[in-house]
C-alpha cells in the first residue's frame, strides 16, 4: 500500500493553503507536518527542513516518491496525475486565463507581502506595506475578473485561480484592506467558502492552529 502524501505546511501560509484546497477537492488523503514559520526563529530554517526545501518555504509535498516544492508546481502535478475533478478548463484560452489570474496572485501580490518581506520592512511599516500591495493587486484583479468571472474566477467551474484567490483574503483582512471596493472578488470568495474542501483548508481547521494569528 502506497504511503499517504505528506504535506509540510503552516496553518496561515497562503501558498500551503492553496495546496490544501487542491488536495481536499481531489479527495486525496494526506498527513500533515507543521512547520512553524516564526517559532524557534523559523522552523523552516532548520538543517533538516532546508534539505527538503532549500528555499526554506512552505509548502513541501512528498507524494508518489517525489519531494515537491513551490505551490504552483504542486498544483500542476496534482492536476496532471489526478485530473478529476479538473482544476483547469479544457479550452486553451480559458486555461491561460486561469493561469493568468493565479499568477497575478502568486507572483504579483503574495510574494511582495509575505512573512520574509515583512520582516525586512519592519514592524512599524509592515501593515502599510502589505496593505498597499494587496490593495493594488486586488484593484487589478477586480478589473480582470469583470471579463473572466462567472460564479468563480473563470466561468462557473472552480479552478486553480480560485485556489490562489481565496487565501489572499485572509491577508487582506488582516492588513485592513477595504473589501467593499472589490465586489466581484468578494462574491467569488463567498461562493468558494461554501464548499467543504475550502472550509477544511482554512487556517482554523489545521492541526497547528491554536486560536492565534501568528
Amino acid at each position: 500500500m502506497a504511503a499517504k502524501p505528506l504535506l509540510y505546511s503552516y496553518f496561515r501560509s497562503s501558498c500551503a493553503w492553496r495546496v490544501r484546497i487542491a488536495l481536499n477537492l481531489k479527495g486525496i488523503e494526506y498527513d500533515y507536518a507543521p512547520v512553524h514559520l516564526i517559532k524557534d526563529g523559523g522552523q523552516q530554517r532548520t538543517e533538516e527542513y532546508t534539505q527538503r526545501n532549500p528555499m526554506q518555504q512552505v509548502p513541501t509535498l512528498v507524494i508518489d516518491g517525489h519531494n515537491l516544492t513551490q505551490s504552483m508546481a504542486i498544483l500542476e502535478y496534482l492536476e496532471e496525475t489526478r485530473p478529476n475533478p479538473p482544476l483547469l478548463p479544457k479550452d486553451p484560452a480559458e486555461r491561460a486565463k486561469v493561469r493568468m489570474i493565479a499568477e497575478a496572485v502568486n507572483s504579483g501580490i503574495q510574494p511582495i507581502q509575505n512573512l520574509t518581506v515583512l520582516q525586512k520592512v519592519g514592524d512599524e511599516k509592515k501593515m502599510e506595506w502589505a496593505h498597499f500591495w494587496i490593495d493594488k493587486g486586488f484593484t487589478a484583479l477586480e478589473t480582470i475578473l469583470k471579463d473572466t468571472a462567472g460564479r468563480y474566477c473563470v466561468g462557473d467551474q472552480v479552478t486553480m485561480a480560485d485556489l490562489c484567490l481565496v487565501p489572499q483574503l485572509y491577508n487582506a483582512v488582516r492588513n485592513k484592506v477595504n473589501m467593499a471596493k472589490f465586489p466581484k472578488i468578494s462574491s467569488i470568495i463567498e461562493c468558494c467558502s461554501d464548499q467543504e474542501a475550502f472550509k477544511a483548508a482554512q487556517p482554523s481547521n489545521q492541526p497547528d492552529y491554536a486560536g492565534r494569528e501568528w
